[in-house]
């Protein structure tokens, strides 16, 4: 049976909300599970689905002072954390906030603006100021040289191996149980759904869950499988061909086939066509 504490190696399912602690005391949100919580804060991201996020425990996956109070609590226990920056994000450090010219970021045609997120020689940062042509770049992380604030609950963790490897395939890239999933004597084979076969990031992504897969788990082979169906057109039905129309015969008397009757149609009848007047017959000679 399955332990409800959290041990290193879990693999385990968190709902939190997380703060950076503001010289004044104050709070600021900066991530959380809970879409109410973000509307509340003036945070909220429509592109955002917030769910509860899986992690993996005691692999320098998540702060370190968030892995030292998950290891040892229990499934649904909620824990409130105060993180120092040396345990969270670590110091700030000067000597990467740099300079540049702003002719470095026209030739990608763009335009720099204080608080802009952006990639530079492979590196993530954040304009920090722009003025006479010079750019100020801070490669730091953003939550560095600040004290974090986290409530965190263990929604679930994972027990079975197919959970484990779901929950790195969720973890990495997302969509995790839309994959088919088959393991069978340290080997899995994993079939990827329509909807990824074709997206940029499942390229990319797909070499680190095999890191991962190898790493957090026992598996030794691990297959992707992808399907290409080609469906035939379908062959439309031959119409079928029309009775002839036909003269229908008057039932004999008496016996007891009802009469057709005539649909009910919102059309005025056509009036009959007269007659034309026929030369009169011959008399017999004996009639003159």
């Amino acid at each position: 049976m399955t332990s409800d504490t959290i041990e290193k190696g879990d693999i385990v399912w968190l709902e939190y909300d997380a703060w950076t602690v503001n010289p004044s005391g104050t709070l600021t949100l900066f991530d959380t599970t809970h879409d109410e919580v973000a509307k509340k804060e003036g945070k909220f991201d429509e592109k955002k689905v917030y769910i509860e996020q899986p992690a993996v425990v005691g692999r320098g996956r998540l702060f370190e002072g968030l892995e030292s109070a998950l290891i040892g609590a229990k499934v649904t226990e909620t824990k409130e954390v105060l993180i120092p920056p040396e345990k969270a994000a670590g110091a700030r450090d000067p000597r990467l906030v740099e300079l540049k010219t702003e002719r470095e970021f026209l030739r990608q045609e763009i335009n720099p603006d204080v608080g802009m997120e952006v990639s530079i020689g492979g590196k993530h940062g954040i304009v920090t100021a722009v003025s006479a042509g010079r750019v100020r770049v801070d490669f730091n992380n953003p939550l560095a040289g600040k004290t974090l604030k986290y409530v965190v609950r263990v929604t679930r963790k994972a027990k079975t191996p197919e959970e484990r490897v779901r929950a790195v395939i969720d973890m990495d890239y997302g969509l995790g149980e839309q994959f088919k999933i088959d393991l069978k004597d340290g080997a899995a084979e994993i079939q990827v759904p329509d909807v990824s076969r074709t997206d940029e990031k499942w390229f990319v992504t797909k070499f680190r869950v095999v890191a991962d897969l190898r790493e957090i788990t026992d598996l030794k082979i691990i297959r992707f499988l992808e399907e290409y169906e080609k469906k035939e057109p379908k062959a439309e039905p031959a119409a079928a061909p029309k009775p002839e129309a036909s003269e229908a015969k008057p039932a004999p008397p008496g016996s007891g086939e009802p009469k057709p009757r005539r649909r009910a149609t919102a059309t005025k009848a056509k009036p009959a066509a007269q007659k034309k007047n026929s030369a009169p017959a011959e008399k017999a000679p004996e009639e003159l």
